[in-house]
């Protein structure tokens, strides 16, 4: 299950770095899909939307530190994914725990959680003063994948 939830995880991300969507205006979106964003994030500002596909993805900020934000919806209006900007210190402690045994000369950089329906992972930037790295963790602090970016 946890190999298949990876594979899950790494082709959406793929496929969002490098498909390409087409920016919409929101009354272009379906609005069951835009009820159910709404409803999900009260209060989200500087809203972009674009479509990917078969997906609605929206851009938007939340907080008085205008966090980033990205989701997925299909075209009934379920959320798909929810990619989001997180600190530190929001980190669960097992991940906590991997960085600083496994990744000790590094630090951190960016934090994005990601939530699926398979579950959540967290994609930490690292930073050395040799190189970078992206690392993708489970909730239990497993290392999922690591690459140089």
């Amino acid at each position: 299950m946890e190999k298949s939830m990876l594979t899950g995880f790494l082709a959406l991300l793929i496929n969002s770095s490098i498909s390409f969507g087409q920016d919409i205006q929101a009354s272009q979106v379906p609005s069951v899909v835009v009820n159910s964003f709404h409803k999900s994030f009260r209060d989200a500002t500087d809203i972009e939307w674009e479509r990917q596909g078969d997906l609605y993805k929206v851009e938007f900020e939340t907080g008085l530190l205008a966090k980033d934000h990205d989701a997925w919806y299909d075209k009934g209006g379920k959320l798909i994914e929810h990619k989001e900007e997180i600190s530190k210190a929001t980190l669960p402690a097992k991940v906590l725990a991997t960085l600083k045994k496994d990744f000790n000369g590094y630090r951190v950089d960016d934090v994005k959680k990601v939530t699926k329906r398979q579950g959540v992972i967290y994609i930490v930037e690292l930073e050395s003063n040799a190189e970078e790295l992206k690392v993708m963790l489970d909730t239990n602090g497993g290392v999922l994948n690591k690459m140089f970016d």
